[in-house]
């Protein structure tokens, strides 16, 4: 618990050998951005217990290598982007206590 609050900079997608990143209890706001899908190198990205809102960038879906994505406690809301279904190496998602709407199929 840094006591971070602001949002996270679109620059954080300039860190292109961040493997993990770990911003979890914070006061972080905002939306997560986009950018954070030229993070190509990371393994975790946890974003737990923050204020975020907004929905799951489809960006997410570009990080191959992700294992870990913790976006618990959040103010998140949408649906989950279905490129996250790309994320073969993914053994850890936890979007608990965030507002996940499912999709709505269209058979």
């Amino acid at each position: 618990d840094n006591q971070l609050n602001g949002t996270i900079p679109t620059e954080i997608g300039q860190l292109e050998n961040m493997l993990f990143l770990i911003l979890n209890d914070n006061q972080l706001s905002g939306t997560i951005p986009t950018e954070i899908g030229q993070l190509e190198n990371m393994f975790l990205l946890d974003l737990k217990d923050n204020q975020l809102n907004g929905t799951i960038p489809t960006e997410i879906g570009q990080l191959e290598k992700l294992e870990v994505l913790d976006l618990d406690n959040n103010q998140l809301s949408g649906t989950i982007p279905t490129e996250m279904g790309q994320l073969e190496n993914m053994f850890l998602l936890d979007l608990s206590k965030c507002i996940i709407m499912r999709a709505q199929c269209a058979c």
